[in-house]
């Protein structure tokens, strides 16, 4: 089937979502995704951050859809014409949907240990508005070791249900899920429940945003201070095929080894991540190439340090690109 997205033309099996034909095309036609992930069946069609304007059918219907279209969950039709970043509905969609999942997300970026690998922060600064039309109380939670070396910090969720498509698919037994409805919903084990298995470190590769992160790597270092070392071993748990993040000659984290799209391609066993923190466990294969879009390796941050002032007068925030661990510390969240 042949599609166009953007004026650029694939042709791709039957069957193939939008998303993903968008990404065989690559470039800026590809649609921002927070809750998609090509490994896990059944993710998708949460965030709403893909929605794209159909403007062509078919070849056989050339009636354009008349609403905004999920890409990751419509399929192509053959000589289907697609608008994503040309669109400006699509555009004012996205920033949208954007402000809605930043409503109860803490700008917390300077001292969160997933900056600089955040979908969430790409896809603000790509997106967002520069101020908040929201005046209600934000909701807030508790943070919680929902494993030994994993911690849930609920308040940076935006519910995109990719670590219970893990729970279900890649582990033996899921004891957690999505508590309660509406505001309150949130994601937590079942009563006395202890996540506890070889394979749910695979849910902090696989989180989006930093709500769920490694307790062994949390305050080490920023993720651009480390050196990323692309690794392998002989495992009889999974591929073993890892990325180093390594400050001098210790490792600080390890984790699956992912694509363009903040993807896990093979996921890894938690022997391999929390247990193997020597150099002599592996064998390097070389520096890890940066393929993931950033806001941070694109330096579109500034590196000049800027103060922000909240409405209350006790609530002041340093924002920007931290220098050196020296700036690190200047910064004070209330």
């Amino acid at each position: 089937m042949k599609v166009t997205i953007d004026g650029q033309s694939v042709e791709v099996e039957p069957g193939t979502t939008i998303l993903n034909a968008a990404r065989m095309i690559g470039g800026d036609v590809v649609p921002p995704a927070m809750c998609y992930y090509s490994k896990l069946k059944g993710s998708g069609g949460k965030c709403r951050c893909c929605l794209v304007e159909v403007s062509k059918g078919s070849d056989a219907n050339p009636t354009p859809m008349p609403k905004l279209v999920a890409s990751c969950c419509t399929t192509v039709m053959d000589g289907m014409e697609v608008k994503s970043g040309s669109s400006e509905r699509v555009s004012e969609a996205r920033k949208s949907v954007t402000e809605f999942l930043l409503i109860n997300h803490p700008l917390d970026c300077p001292i969160c240990d997933q900056a600089g690998e955040c979908d969430l922060q790409n896809l603000g600064f790509n997106h967002g508005k520069e101020a908040t039309r929201y005046q209600e109380g934000r909701r807030t939670f508790e943070k919680i070791d929902i494993g030994d070396k994993i911690q849930l910090h609920m308040n940076r969720c935006i519910l995109c249900y990719r670590c219970t498509f893990v729970g279900d698919q890649l582990t033996p037994e899921r004891c957690h899920g999505v508590m309660n409805r509406g505001d309150h919903a949130e994601i937590s084990t079942f009563i006395q429940k202890n996540i506890d298995n070889e394979w749910s470190g695979n849910m902090i590769d696989v989180c989006p945003v930093g709500a769920l992160t490694d307790k062994t790597f949390r305050f080490k270092s920023r993720v651009w201070f480390t050196k990323p070392m692309d690794a392998h071993r002989d495992c009889d748990k999974c591929c073993g095929k890892v990325t180093l993040y390594n400050f001098g000659d210790e490792i600080l984290r390890v984790s699956a080894r992912k694509n363009e799209y903040n993807e896990v391609e093979d996921f890894i066993c938690n022997t391999c991540r929390f247990e193997k923190k020597n150099m002599s466990d592996w064998t390097i294969d070389g520096p890890r190439k940066f393929a993931k879009y950033s806001v941070i390796n694109q330096n579109n941050y500034s590196g000049k340090m800027e103060t922000v002032e909240f409405d209350t007068p006790d609530q002041t925030v340093l924002t920007g690109r931290a220098e050196d661990r020296k700036a690190i510390s200047m910064i004070n969240v209330k």
